[in-house]
């Protein structure tokens, strides 16, 4: 089946139940841990021509998304990635990674930010896959990022435009 990307407003009513999807599945992996005040969050930042927010659509359907937002003028900053529960272990959030990367590019960015949350296994190695680079010490157990002084995520970056290493891509499908 066909998917197909299409760039949204972050204000869209049809973005509302995956929204709610995201912001459900952070509340029940971290409880009131961090902060809901993330959702009011999307705002113009996510709008061209420094932002962006996009769906990942199958038979008119979403069923991923994904967002970026400057955070200095050379770095955009990832968010929103998510896929549909039902859907995951597919690679949807790997397109739409490479799909954000892509976009970024185009529009002047040279690196990209992104962080995750320290219960979020497959996000780390879904980033790990696409050739981010920890902000972190992957040896230690993540549940220490959530103590003080820390603020429980975990920090990746990456500059645009370098390929992944083959066996990176090779696993790439078994995260999101």
């Amino acid at each position: 089946m066909t998917m197909t990307f299409r760039d949204v407003s972050p204000e869209d009513a049809a973005l509302q139940p995956i929204i709610t999807g995201l912001f459900g599945e952070y509340e029940a992996r971290y409880g009131d841990f961090f902060s809901r005040s993330a959702e009011e969050e999307l705002t113009e930042w996510y709008l061209p021509p420094h932002g962006l927010f996009i769906v990942l659509e199958q038979a008119g359907e979403l069923v991923a998304m994904g967002a970026y937002k400057p955070l200095d003028a050379d770095t955009a900053e990832l968010k929103r990635i998510w896929t549909r529960r039902d859907l995951r272990r597919q690679g949807l959030a790997f397109k739409v990674v490479a799909e954000l990367e892509r976009r970024a590019l185009l529009a002047g960015y040279r690196k990209t930010y992104l962080t995750t949350g320290f219960r979020q296994p497959e996000a780390v190695r879904l980033y790990l896959s696409q050739g981010y680079e920890p902000q972190f010490d992957l040896s230690r157990d993540p549940e220490e990022y959530s103590q003080p002084p820390h603020d429980g995520r975990l920090r990746f970056t990456k500059v645009l435009g370098e390929s992944i290493a083959p066996s990176q891509a090779a696993h790439a499908g078994e995260a999101g």
